[in-house]
């Protein structure tokens, strides 16, 4: 249970903080089985990137797009697709390391002209899923606009149906926290509510939400249940592994940051996403405070750092609170992402080269 009062901005900062410490912690594990994964880590979970510190990767940037294009757009569809759209072209011009597959042939096509609607290629992977929570998080209130905005950010990269209702199952569940103001464990029933809620017609997506629902009265373990849905290995990039693990980890852990991301962690496979989509809902649940102290101070990265989040999140809570009044996006030294990510790519590089070392 959560004692203390969590506010809207509270809420709003603990999501997009969670999302890059998801995304960080994870990062120096993505990829590695779950095996391995144990062996070279030893379930002991800190920044580790680069000397004990660690920065964020697609899973953050993405998100910060999309909180910094609902700035601009307060709640205007077309405003929001436009500035979308060109954040992810000029985004591949600065040399991101590690864009997905589907991203990068999706942002190609809108560099050749496609339009925002017909750039999506058809992939169920987990970006769009990544980028959802802070829609959720806005359009709380707004059901008609909170899913009109996630078909926009999803079918600019996926096309697949499958993207579509992973996206809306984080952030439905964000939006659920909201608006009850989630202070305990609701029961399981109401969150079965919520997930048939998101599709009742995809029979996959039905019989995870029955495995996501029998795991929890079984009382099975996060590692148990991946188990469950096949992720023996480690967990994939499919939309449907990762966002039922997600939403998984943070029902059992509720008010537990780090038990719920660890648990994600010791999974093995897409550490880094599907630690960046945990921790939006475990930081939405608990607010920044709860997030732990080291984890959260030792991301450094520049321009898009903490720093920049919560400036994000005052400026989101202030459009919400005004009915969704346009804002000026948060300004920043976007000149530094080039050098920045040429670092960046430099430090994966030197992590994938350690890869090719024991302990197998």
């Amino acid at each position: 249970m959560i004692h203390q009062e969590v506010t809207l901005l509270d809420r709003i900062i603990g999501l997009l903080i969670g999302t890059a410490v998801g995304d960080s912690v994870g990062l120096p594990a993505e990829g590695i089985s779950k095996k391995r994964n144990n062996r070279i880590f030893r379930q002991k979970w800190h920044q580790r990137l680069i000397f004990g510190y660690g920065m964020i990767s697609d899973d953050t940037e993405h998100t910060i797009f999309v909180a910094q294009c609902l700035l601009a757009c307060g709640d205007s569809e077309e405003i929001f697709i436009q500035r979308f759209s060109w954040c992810l072209k000029w985004w591949l011009l600065s040399l991101p390391a590690g864009v997905g597959l589907a991203t990068l042939k999706s942002i190609i096509r809108l560099w050749l002209g496609f339009s925002p609607d017909k750039s999506g290629v058809y992939s169920a992977g987990n970006g769009a899923a990544m980028r959802s929570s802070i829609i959720g998080a806005y359009f709380a209130y707004n059901q008609p606009k909170l899913d009109s905005f996630l078909t926009l950010s999803t079918r600019i990269t996926h096309s697949d149906p499958r993207a579509l209702i992973g996206a809306k199952a984080i952030a439905y569940i964000t939006a659920w926290i909201i608006k009850e103001n989630l202070k305990e464990l609701p029961d399981i029933d109401k969150l079965e509510a919520i997930l048939r809620l998101v599709e009742n017609d995809d029979q996959e997506w039905l019989n995870l939400v029955n495995q996501i629902i029998y795991g929890l009265k079984q009382d099975l373990s996060v590692l148990e249940f991946a188990d469950l849905i096949g992720q023996e290995k480690g967990i994939s990039g499919y939309v449907y592994k990762t966002v039922p693990i997600a939403i998984y980890a943070w029902y059992q852990h509720f008010d537990n940051f780090r038990d719920a991301l660890e648990a994600v962690f010791n999974c093995g496979g897409d550490t880094d996403t599907t630690g960046a989509i945990t921790g939006a809902l475990c930081g939405v649940t608990i607010g920044e405070s709860k997030i732990p102290r080291q984890w959260r101070e030792k991301i450094v990265d520049f321009p898009r750092n903490t720093n920049l989040l919560v400036k994000i999140a005052h400026k989101l809570t202030e459009n919400i609170n005004h009915k969704y009044s346009k804002n000026i996006p948060i300004n920043y030294d976007w000149w530094w992402i080039l050098p920045r990510n040429l670092i960046f790519l430099i430090i994966v590089l030197i992590h994938g080269f350690r890869r090719l070392f024991p302990p197998f």
